[in-house]
Parts: C-alpha cells; sequence; structure tokens
C-alpha cells in the first residue's frame, strides 16, 4: 500500500505543490524562498523519514506569513490525504527531543478533529529571514488541514534557532510513529470504527 499525496494550491498569496510519502527515506527538495524555513522542513522530512517535495512561491513581498501559512495547509492536506482511511496505524505518537540547550515536546492524535495547542516563548523575533511568530502558525495549519490533535510544548532553551528546530524535529518524530502500521491493528484504532 502506496500512502503518497501530491495536493497543489493557487491563490493570489501563493502557489504551492507538494508531494508527500509517508513511507519514505527521508528524502526532500523544498524551496520556500524562506532559507530557515527551507531547513526546517528538510529537517522535518529527514527525521521523520518522509519523502517531501514542496515548491512555494509566495508574496515575500509583503512578508513571510502567507508562505508559511499556506504551506502548512498543503502540507496537511497531504498528510490527510496520503492517511486514507488510516486502517492500521497507530493514530497516538509522541517525542521529547533535545537539540543543544533547547527541548521540545510533541504529541499527536490522528483523530479527525482538529486541535491545537503551543506553549513556549521563543525570544527572538527572526532566525534569518523567518518570523518566529510563524511557527505557531505553521503548526496551527498543518493540524487543522490534517484534522489531527497536535501539541508542542517548547520545555527550555534560549538558543532560538535550536527551540525551532526542536519542536519540527520533534513533530517529524511524533508523526512518524503515528502513521506507523501497527499489525495488530486490523482496522482503525478507534471504538467508534471510524477516525
Amino acid at each position: 500500500m502506496e500512502r503518497n499525496a501530491a495536493i497543489n494550491r493557487t491563490t493570489k498569496e501563493t502557489d504551492i505543490a507538494i508531494r508527500l510519502n509517508l513511507d519514505g527515506t527521508g528524502q526532500s527538495e523544498i524551496s520556500t524562498g524562506i532559507g530557515f524555513f527551507d531547513h526546517m522542513l528538510e529537517g522535518f522530512a529527514k527525521h521523520g523519514f518522509f519523502d517531501l517535495n514542496c515548491q512555494v512561491k509566495g508574496d515575500l513581498n509583503v512578508d513571510g506569513h502567507h508562505t508559511v501559512e499556506d504551506a502548512g495547509i498543503v502540507l496537511g492536506n497531504a498528510i490527510k490525504e496520503a492517511l486514507g482511511d488510516k486502517k492500521g496505524i497507530r493514530r497516538y505518537g509522541y517525542f521529547i527531543l533535545p537539540m543543544d540547550d533547547a527541548l521540545a515536546l510533541c504529541a499527536v492524535d490522528l483523530c479527525g478533529r482538529p486541535y491545537f495547542s503551543f506553549e513556549g516563548e521563543i525570544n527572538a523575533p527572526t532566525v534569518g529571514d523567518f518570523d518566529t511568530e510563524l511557527v505557531r502558525e505553521f503548526f496551527y495549519a498543518v493540524s487543522y488541514s490534517a484534522a489531527m490533535n497536535l501539541h508542542i510544548k517548547i520545555l527550555s532553551g534560549h538558543n532560538a534557532h535550536h527551540m525551532i528546530e526542536a519542536a519540527f524535529k520533534s513533530f517529524a518524530k511524533a508523526l512518524d510513529m503515528a502513521v506507523g502500521i501497527d499489525p495488530r491493528v486490523t482496522d482503525v484504532l478507534s471504538t467508534k470504527g471510524s477516525l
């Protein structure tokens, strides 16, 4: 069973094409126009073992908000499509990831009900050309488009680069666990019979 998705989305603000393979090897080809954001998505693909091609053309003459938020929307849609009926998946995933001074926790439930919680203060307004306020916007967009319950907590840290990277990588590891196939799950992991 191949768990792939290809999503294109074009608005007056962004033109985005994402291809995702949930059962990949961590290969990526990323171009968003924001170097630090590219780096975060490359880390997400590598550490989640997802193959990800993400091409974004956004109105960076305005700022990075539409580029980052819309990329989150399309990535969430790709995750949802690639999961299909969710039969056999573990559904839940969690990870606590250290990165030097930073420590981030992520928990995921692929329940079909969107909810997002983010805790953590990033103590710098930008990293490179990336507005750190957009971390929350990106993950909110992913969670609601994928219809997942997503909790991210940056537990500690003082370097903004490390804190954000720990959040992206902990999300990758938690999502990899949640989308993983468990042979004991013969249908979907829910007493309701659907996710």
